[in-house]
């Protein structure tokens, strides 16, 4: 699967549980730990883990396993290594708080409409 159908089956399983506020960062030219972030928010803890369960049922679906994942004790915001692509579902005000768009400002957003 290449990064784009990843992130198609990322997005829809985000989409699925009422994921708000989704954004794609490709960060391929500022490190070489992977090359997209997913980024995702939620309204509650329950509706974050709600988010990451599905990610990761939809991901096994198509085939993958996460590295690794990290969070999901607190669910403010839940990590999922896929290598090439991870995903960040945070509870909206731990978004806003740690604020990656902005820490990672020099990486280019990537449009929904052609990934979906």
């Amino acid at each position: 699967m290449k990064d784009k159908d990843k992130i198609t089956v990322i997005v829809n399983a985000c989409q699925d549980k009422k994921g708000f506020d989704i954004k794609i960062l490709d960060i391929s030219k500022l490190t070489p730990i992977t090359d997209y972030f997913v980024l995702v928010s939620g309204n509650s803890t329950t509706q974050v883990e709600s988010i990451a369960d599905e990610v990761e049922d939809k991901m096994y679906e198509a085939g993958y396993e996460p590295l690794g994942k990290e969070g999901k004790a607190s669910s403010r915001w839940i990590l999922i290594d896929y290598g090439d692509v991870i995903v960040h579902v945070f509870h909206r005000e731990d978004r806003e708080f740690y604020a990656l768009e902005k820490l990672w400002a020099d990486g280019v957003e990537v449009p929904l409409d052609p990934i979906l």
